[in-house]
C-alpha cells in the first residue's frame, strides 16, 4: 500500500497562488506516476494535471496550462502542485494520485491510479 497525504490546501482570493503538497510513504515513490485531480461540489472528479515517474514530461488539463505546475522530488518523496492566478471555479478538493509506471492509459484517465490521497480543500473567493 502507498500512503498519500496532501496539504497546503486554503482559502484564497481570485488571482492568488497556493502550493499544494503531496507526501507519499510505503511504495517505492520512482516507480510512479503521480497525478492531480480535483472535484467541486456536484461535480465529477476531473484531471488537472501528472507528471512522469522520470519527471522526463508534465501534462496538463487545458483549464488549468500556464497557470499551475507540477513538479516532484523524488529525494523526498513527493510531489507538488504550484497553483498561481487562481481563479474562483479552481475551487475544489484535490487529490494526489499514483499509477504505476509501466501504465498505458492516458495519464488524463484515472482507472490506472492505484493509491488516491484524501484530499486537500482549496477555495478561492470572488
Amino acid at each position: 500500500q502507498m500512503q498519500l497525504v496532501e496539504s497546503g490546501g486554503g482559502l484564497v482570493q481570485t488571482g492568488g497562488s497556493l502550493r499544494l503538497s503531496c507526501a507519499a510513504s510505503g511504495r517505492t515513490f520512482i516507480a510512479y506516476h503521480m497525478g492531480w485531480f480535483r472535484q467541486a461540489p456536484g461535480k465529477e472528479r476531473e484531471f488537472v494535471a501528472a507528471i512522469r515517474y522520470d519527471s522526463r514530461d508534465t501534462f496538463y488539463d487545458n483549464s488549468v496550462k500556464s497557470r499551475f505546475t507540477i513538479s516532484r522530488d523524488n529525494a523526498k518523496n513527493t510531489v507538488y502542485l504550484q497553483m498561481n492566478s487562481l481563479k474562483p471555479e479552481d475551487t475544489a478538493v484535490y487529490y494526489c494520485a499514483a499509477k504505476l509506471y509501466s501504465s498505458t492509459t492516458s495519464f488524463a484517465d484515472n482507472q490506472d491510479y492505484m493509491y488516491w490521497g484524501r484530499g486537500a480543500q482549496v477555495t478561492v473567493s470572488s
